[in-house]
């Protein structure tokens, strides 16, 4: 650096030097990913020219690129970590070329060709992300009747979009703009909400942008906007609740008619298992042999009787 002070200011003692500056500052936008170069407007450098490219972040300024006595050399460490691979100058020209830039790349670059005169040029970047394609839902808290006394019902609608920056939601009816909203720096969700109704045919589409690219999503209200559609979700509702019903109901039945079953069997096979009683009249059976007793009578004798079954 003291160097290249030195030598600037022997050239201006000299009498050979002088500074021209450009009052304006070139904007740049740029998608995130794509490559940018940013031109010194110089045909052809001479072999003492020196070309000096810096960047500049809210207050601090470093040196990123250079060529001097036609040696290039590229700064992508510390600091400059961010363009590190990313960094390439045209030695012909000093051109500096960006490549797969990013949001970390957004800012001013300043350059300094010393070539009899001190040229210095700026260059503003602005990098804005890849946009995502918005979403459009019905927003089914938010039900009722037209306020304006007609019978036709309406319907809320979201379209939302979720982790961007830099962006503008809007809400387009044809070609005319109803609503919109933006975001500027950080990067959080927005949701924009329309009122339509069921029958309408116009046409609605929901849009996101940046200042060099948008994304969009056109509304279908056929589908999103009926009026039964929630009598529709009910009804689905008790069908799959009277499903689950039966489900747990019959294997229960099932059951209960297995348990009664084998009860029934079981207790018949028990009363057939029980011991039987057969009962038969005892008949006593007089032997022949009688004997006299002392008081002249004839004395009968009996043998036992045995039942079997």
């Amino acid at each position: 650096m003291v160097f290249h002070a030195f030598f600037c200011l022997c050239l201006w003692l000299l009498g050979g030097v002088s500074d021209v500056y450009t009052d304006e500052t070139m904007t740049i936008s740029v998608m995130e990913g794509d490559s940018v170069i940013l031109n010194t407007n110089v045909t052809e450098l001479q072999k003492d020219d020196q070309i000096l490219w810096s960047f500049r972040l809210q207050n601090s300024e470093t040196r990123i690129a250079e060529i001097y006595k036609q040696i290039i050399s590229i700064y992508a460490s510390g600091e400059n970590e961010r363009f590190r691979d990313r960094l390439k100058i045209d030695e012909q020209t000093g051109s500096l070329t960006i490549t797969n830039i990013n949001r970390l790349h957004s800012g001013l670059y300043k350059l300094q060709i010393i070539s009899g005169v001190i040229k210095h040029m700026s260059f503003r970047i602005a990098v804005y992300g890849i946009l995502p394609v918005p979403v459009i839902i019905r927003d089914s808290s938010h039900n009722f009747s037209s306020s304006s006394g007609s019978s036709a019902s309406k319907c809320v609608l979201l379209c939302s979009a979720v982790n961007v920056s830099d962006v503008t939601l809007s809400w387009y009816k044809g070609n005319s703009l109803l609503s919109s909203i933006s975001v500027s720096d950080l990067s959080i969700s927005l949701s924009l909400p329309l009122e339509v109704e069921y029958q309408e045919k116009n046409t609605y589409s929901c849009v996101l942008n940046n200042p060099i690219s948008n994304q969009s999503r056109h509304l279908d209200i056929t589908q999103l906007c009926q009026p039964n559609s929630e009598s529709n979700q009910t009804s689905l509702v008790l069908v799959v609740l009277l499903l689950l019903l039966l489900l747990l109901v019959v294997p229960a039945v099932v059951v209960l008619i297995c348990r009664r079953r084998n009860y029934t069997q079981a207790k018949q096979e028990a009363q057939s298992n029980e011991e039987e009683v057969d009962y038969t009249d005892a008949t006593f059976i007089k032997h022949g042999d009688q004997d006299t007793g002392s008081n002249g009578h004839d004395r009968t004798v009996y043998s036992e009787v045995v039942l079997r079954r």
